[in-house]
């Protein structure tokens, strides 16, 4: 059964929340670990999961559970250009 948009929204918060639990409290992830780590194949199918994921990241950034980063400070998503970095929120 194909995985819904609300499903693939859930499991890429949930996979963001994981990594970040797993690395140290001050650490950061690029939001292609957790497309990465969400993709179930071994080719380069995860890149498609990349602008969900930072979806994901943003959502996770409304709920108080996450904050995006560039150049290693908080940055809103109408000043974000570029790379980001998702981290715990401090």
């Amino acid at each position: 059964m194909a995985e819904t948009d609300r499903q693939l929204a859930r499991r890429l918060e949930q996979v963001i929340m994981d990594l970040l639990e797993r690395r140290a409290a001050t650490a950061s992830i690029c939001p292609s670990d957790a497309a990465r780590e969400a993709y179930e194949g071994d080719d380069e199918g995860w890149r498609a999961l990349m602008e969900p994921t930072r979806r994901a990241a943003w959502r996770l950034v409304a709920a108080g559970k996450a904050e995006i980063t560039q150049s290693g400070r908080p940055v809103t998503e109408t000043e974000a250009h570029g790379p980001i970095r998702i981290r715990r929120t401090r």
